[in-house]
């Protein structure tokens, strides 16, 4: 049986809501980074860089906060982690690789040439 949230002890609620903070920080510096840099390769690269620091942040407090309230160790948060650690940087450098041999396709100049193989 979970506990109320008013049982949530003082240290454990200002800790939950650090991380809580971080994270949404974090995510708001990667939307913030997503809408102001120029480019396409240069808004790939602020989301990429804080989305797995943000999602570590709110795991951590997940896991702080269930762990006490269910008086048990609960890690099934690290599985959530794990995903969008590994999923995020393919994700992104697919989608780079995509728009790359689009704009050599386009003939845009401000694209480095394939190497050769």
């Amino acid at each position: 049986m979970m506990q109320a949230v008013v049982d949530l002890p003082i240290w454990a609620a200002i800790i939950v809501s650090l991380f809580l903070l971080l994270g949404a920080g974090l995510t708001l510096v990667g939307a913030i980074g997503f809408l102001r840099l120029p480019s396409f390769y240069e808004r790939l690269h602020a989301p990429a860089l804080v989305t797995s620091w943000g999602v570590g942040a709110i795991m951590l407090a997940s896991i702080l906060y269930f762990s006490i309230t269910q008086q048990r160790l609960v890690l099934h948060e690290i599985l959530i982690g794990l995903f969008v650690t590994v999923t995020t940087p393919v994700t992104f450098m697919l989608l780079a690789r995509a728009a790359l041999h689009r704009d050599r396709v386009e003939g845009n100049p401000d694209v480095p040439a394939k190497a050769p193989d």
